[in-house]
């Protein structure tokens, strides 16, 4: 096992925001995290890899490679961070340094984790951006580009180093349709040729249908389900991956969307969290949160349906 993330609660001012996520990930494999914006798919990315502010406090044991990090000081996360595990970054214009060139920018991460000079760095940076299709690009500013272009950086960085697993947190939100496919593609076939691993972040339940093996659907910093794509796809348990799954368009169906909206992390409803959203809410549902439920070998859910 790769990484394995156990009773993870992040605070917020003695607010559990995120609380009891639990799951694991295999070398090979691709586990997406779901869910409307606010869900706090974010967040447990940030968790992991130790880049929330010190207002955040974070329990629980995140194991890579028989190394619980959480429990690593800023220094020896460092190490790990870029090399070991890289995150592709939702916004990359306030991700990258606005004063350094794209292409030094990557070639940092060779001088930083394999001592290379900075020549060594630069000519393994021309091959990361050749790959790309960006090697135009490498000596211009991040304010030079488009946001397609600065996503393809923060990419460059992220596999640059050939991690053993990347976060994408949303790594083709600012890429054009037809783009969004080649990088989908380069980063599959880096996962699934090369033995390492990705968490991929997203709202859009397309890209999970084509190349994600597991999932899981967050809503309020909790999982409402858990379990291999196909099978959740074919038999969606919960109400709230439903309705995710009602939103995907299909010709000759009308989309209704999901009505209300996801609430605030610091303020949650009582009893079950996606309650007031319910279309099959009961009683029960507004006294006490359900825990979550194996209800098949490695099919998880969060609902008194169930």
């Amino acid at each position: 096992m790769l990484l394995q993330v156990q009773n993870l609660r992040t605070f917020y001012k003695n607010a559990a925001i995120i609380d009891d996520i639990n799951f694991h990930v295999k070398k090979g494999e691709i586990f997406s995290i779901v869910g409307e914006s606010g869900s706090g798919k974010t967040l447990t990315g940030l968790s992991i890899i130790n880049l929330l502010p010190d207002y955040f406090r974070v329990t629980g044991r995140l194991i890579f490679k028989n190394t619980d990090i959480l429990a690593l000081d800023s220094s020896q996360i460092r190490k790990i961070r870029g090399k070991e595990i890289s995150c592709i970054f939702q916004d990359p214009m306030v991700s990258l340094n606005p004063v350094l060139k794209a292409g030094y920018q990557v070639a940092e991460m060779f001088i930083y984790h394999f001592n290379m000079s900075e020549k060594e760095a630069i000519k393994r940076t021309e091959q990361i951006f050749n790959e790309l299709k960006i090697a135009h690009i490498i000596n211009n500013y991040p304010h030079q580009l488009s946001g397609g272009m600065r996503q393809r950086v923060m990419i460059a960085m992220a596999i640059a180093c050939e991690p053993e697993l990347i976060i994408a947190d949303e790594p083709t939100t600012a890429l054009d349709v037809t783009v969004q496919e080649e990088i989908l593609d380069l980063l599959y076939f880096l996962i699934k040729e090369k033995e390492k691993a990705m968490i991929l972040i997203t709202h859009d339940m397309n890209i999970l249908g084509e190349y994600a093996d597991r999932m899981m659907v967050m809503y309020a910093g909790r999982i409402m389900e858990m379990g291999d794509v196909e099978e959740i796809f074919k038999n969606p348990l919960h109400p709230y991956t439903r309705a995710l799954l009602d939103c995907m368009p299909v010709e000759g169906k009308k989309i209704e969307g999901i009505p209300g909206s996801v609430p605030d992390l610091k303020n949650l409803p009582q009893g079950c969290v996606f309650y007031p959203r319910c279309k099959y809410k009961g009683k029960e549902c507004r006294v006490e949160p359900p825990s979550l439920r194996e209800v098949a070998p490695g099919h998880l859910v969060r609902c008194f349906l169930h």
